[in-house]
C-alpha cells in the first residue's frame, strides 16, 4: 500500500495507520471500538490513527445507520474509506500493466488481450476448484468470497437483495469485492472484468451477473449469482456492468 503513513509521525505509527485504513477498506463502515478491539489498540490510540487518516482525506466518517428502536444518546459514527483512501491501495504499476496490454493489442489484436485475461484466470480457476466444489450454492459461494479475500480482494458474500429487476424471483447469492488493486488497468481493458466473471460461472457452475465494478467507477465489485432448482450448466455467465450505485454494491485478478 502506498501514501498510507506517509504522515510525519513515529515510524512505528505508519505501518498501523496502513492496518488500520486497510481494516476499514475490508470491514466497510465501522466504528472506532470496532477498529481498536480488532487490532488490539486502546481508545487513544487507534483514535490518534483515525484522526491522521482524516487529515489525510484517507477515510471520512458517516452516522451509522440505525434498524428499529434506537435508544438515548447520540448516533454511533462509523468511518470509511474515501477514493483518495482506495487509491493508496493502488497497485504501483498499473501503467506498465497498461502499456504492455495496449501492445499486446496493437501487436496481436483485441483477442490477444482476451486469450491473455483467461489464461490468467485459469491459476484462479485451478487453485479455488477444489474448496467450492462442495456444499450448497450459498456455502460455495461463501468459500469464494474467502479465497479471493486470502488473496487480497476482501470480498464477501450474502443473499443478494432485490434491486430492481436485476434478481429474479428465485433470489440467488450476492459476492462483492471491496478491492480491486487493478481498477484503473481494467478499465481501458473491460476483458479482465469478463474473464473474471466468467471464471466465477464455471467455479459455481450457474449463471452469474456483474452488476457493478470498481474500474467503472462504483464502489465496490458486485456479482449476482443466480439460484436455480437445478445447477446451471457450467460456464453459463450473463455480464452486463452498470454504473448504478447499490447497497452493496467488488476485484480483478490479473
Amino acid at each position: 500500500m502506498k501514501n498510507v503513513g506517509a504522515a510525519s509521525g513515529p515510524a512505528a505509527a505508519a505501518p498501523t495507520r496502513g492496518q488500520v485504513a486497510r481494516l476499514i477498506l475490508e470491514l466497510g463502515p465501522s466504528t472506532a471500538a470496532t477498529l481498536g478491539g480488532r487490532l488490539g489498540l486502546t481508545p487513544a490510540a487507534i483514535r490518534r490513527h483515525l484522526d491522521n487518516l482524516l487529515a489525510e482525506g484517507l477515510i471520512e466518517t458517516r452516522t451509522a445507520r440505525t434498524y428499529g428502536n434506537r435508544g438515548r444518546g447520540r448516533p454511533a459514527k462509523v468511518f470509511v474509506i474515501t477514493d483518495a483512501g482506495r487509491s493508496a491501495f493502488e497497485h504501483a504499476y498499473d501503467d506498465l500493466a497498461s502499456n504492455a496490454l495496449r501492445f499486446l493489442g496493437e501487436t496481436a489484436g483485441p483477442d490477444a488481450i482476451a486469450e491473455f485475461a483467461r489464461r490468467q484466470v485459469s491459476d484462479l480457476e485451478r487453485r479455488y476448484a477444489p474448496a467450492v466444489a462442495r456444499g450448497d450454492l450459498a456455502s460455495r459461494v461463501q468459500a469464494l468470497a474467502e479465497a479471493l479475500s486470502a488473496d487480497g480482494y476482501a470480498a464477501s458474500a450474502g443473499p443478494a437483495p432485490a434491486i430492481r429487476g436485476w434478481v429474479q424471483a428465485e433470489g440467488g447469492e450476492q459476492l462483492c469485492q471491496h478491492h480491486c488493486p487493478v481498477a484503473h488497468v481494467a478499465a481501458e481493458f473491460p476483458q479482465l472484468c469478463e474473464a473474471e466473471t466468467e471464471a466465477f460461472g464455471r467455479l459455481l457452475g450457474t449463471p452469474v451477473q456483474r452488476l457493478a465494478t470498481i474500474a467503472h467507477g462504483d464502489g465496490i465489485c458486485t456479482t449476482h449469482v443466480t439460484s436455480v432448482g437445478k445447477a446451471g450448466k457450467a460456464g453459463t455467465v450473463v455480464t452486463p456492468v452498470t454504473n448504478e450505485v447499490t447497497a452493496e454494491s467488488g476485484g480483478l485478478l490479473i
